[in-house]
């Protein structure tokens, strides 16, 4: 409303200008003398004016009339369209300033004078195709999402700006959240143009999203046939499909096909430590250690992890501590100083309740490399020997405070979680959990394998419910328990027996 008040007041002020300027034409005297072949005109200021006014008309309209003739002579020379073109000439200039201007307004955040401009520049050049997507993204710039979405439904019919179209409602579902219709579209788009990058990397997204895992196998794919993805990185996704596939399958009952898809995916990555397990627990139902072996020891090579170690044990689950301490040498020498290969050696031997074995296998890990599972390791040391229980409780105390140790940790978006998964939970980003030290902002989480794993029913005989004012420790699958008071207990039974 204000615009139009200015407006109003520049005409206004325009016409008083030009009544006062003829106003002074009028009472100024003198004129102006022009001689022509000895015949002398005068004239009038304001006559000289108004023949110098005709005088331009004149120019321009000889200049228009010269090209019409000249697009007369190229028609007449077989040029059908030279005399529409000289007609349609004004208009399309007309018609691509307002093109222009709306691209600058849309550039320049100015949603609403981008679609004005949008409408003029169809008015003048009819052609839907370039002014129908700077209308839909000036509405989208407005905030006019109901018209955005009509413009581009209007684009889905002309088979140049279908891919427009499509990609456009697609990028609208998501922004609402309607993932089943985005990833519709999203193969529809996929389909039109599957060397588009982004449609590619929306469309590999939303298929992670929905687990649709044989689908997004078949996008990367094509995401390394068209060159948008190196060679190595499709190989490690490709695993994490595969091996996603796999437990999808092996939750439907299909253990056979869930073992040979594990067992691809371990071989397109063999470091990818969930692969490993699953395959190497493939190996052990069809009765060939020897292969889980191999699977287990190449990935512990290649990253030692809990998992890996309470695999290694499943492949002889009846086994004394003394000969699980044996075999496991075949995994614990390669890396042997690895904090993990550490503390393995030190609940093997716990198991074993060879306690002075575990205190020189874990080293100085408490000191230097301090976690929750390293300190209970050195309580249950402490406890095995017979130490007191003030030392055992400085331990456990020490515990309840200090890092986790490596969890599986979204390298996207540093979000822990409890176990692996194959796109992270909180930004959805695929193959982005990797085994590594938390942050310190980051809230512990429980790890998805037992803080002490392979030591099982060795200590069956302190394994008694603890009273309110014993320390306890638990792990995550309550494998160790390790009390403080039972000395009284002791003392109980005894008087008991007497």
């Amino acid at each position: 409303m204000l615009w139009s008040l200015v407006k109003i007041l520049v005409f206004v002020g325009v016409i008083v200008a030009i009544t006062l300027g003829l106003g002074m034409l009028l009472e100024t005297s003198g004129g102006v003398r022009v001689s022509v072949a000895n015949t002398e005109f005068t004239l009038s200021p304001l006559m000289a004016i108004l023949g110098l006014v005709a005088l331009l008309a004149g120019f321009w309209v000889l200049l228009k009339v010269l090209g019409l003739l000249n697009a007369t002579f190229h028609f007449l020379n077989g040029d059908e369209t030279a005399i529409s073109r000289y007609f349609t000439r004004n208009r399309e200039r007309k018609g691509f300033e307002a093109l222009a201007d709306g691209l600058m307004a849309l550039a320049s955040g100015e949603g609403r004078t981008a679609m004005a401009k949008a409408a003029k520049a169809e008015k003048y050049l009819a052609r839907p195709e370039l002014t129908n997507l700077l209308t839909a993204q000036a509405a989208e710039s407005a905030g006019d999402t109901k018209k955005a979405q009509e413009v581009y439904k209007r684009l889905l019919t002309d088979e140049r700006t279908r891919f427009v179209g499509v990609r456009g409602i697609m990028k609208q579902k998501l922004a609402e959240g309607d993932t089943d219709t985005a990833l519709k579209l999203a193969e529809k788009a996929f389909a039109l143009k599957p060397k588009h990058e982004e449609t590619q990397n929306v469309l590999l997204g939303l298929q992670a999203k929905t687990e649709d895992w044989s689908g997004a196998r078949k996008t990367l794919n094509a995401k390394l046939k068209h060159g948008s993805l190196p060679r190595d990185v499709h190989r490690r996704r490709d695993a994490v499909l595969a091996l996603s596939e796999a437990k999808e399958i092996l939750a439907e009952g299909s253990s056979i096909e869930a073992r040979e898809t594990a067992i691809e995916a371990n071989r397109l990555s063999p470091d990818l430590i969930p692969a490993a397990v699953l395959a190497a627990r493939g190996y052990i139902e069809q009765g060939k250690p020897k292969y889980a072996t191999r699977v287990i020891k190449k990935s512990w090579a290649a990253q030692p992890h809990p998992d890996l170690a309470a695999v290694f044990a499943e492949i002889v689950p009846d086994e004394t501590p003394e000969a699980r301490i044996k075999r496991f040498t075949a995994l614990t020498r390669a890396q042997p100083d690895h904090p993990e290969t550490k503390m393995l050696l030190a609940e093997l031997n716990i198991a074993a309740e060879n306690f002075p074995e575990a205190r020189r296998a874990v080293g100085d890990l408490a000191e230097t490399a301090a976690t929750a599972r390293s300190l209970t390791i050195m309580a249950a040391i402490e406890r095995g020997e017979g130490s007191d229980d003030a030392v055992v409780r400085g331990w456990l105390t020490r515990a309840l405070s200090a890092p986790r140790g490596p969890q599986w940790v979204c390298q996207n978006c540093q979000t822990v979680h409890p176990a692996w998964a194959p796109t992270c939970s909180n930004c959805g980003s695929l193959d982005t959990l990797s085994w590594a030290e938390a942050p310190e902002t980051s809230v512990s989480m429980p790890a998805g394998t037992a803080m002490l794993p392979l030591i099982v029913g060795a200590l069956q005989d302190k394994s008694d419910t603890v009273e309110a004012e014993d320390a306890e420790i638990v792990p995550d699958h309550e494998v160790i328990v390790v009390k403080l008071d039972d000395e009284p207990a002791k003392d109980e039974d005894a008087a008991k027996a007497n």
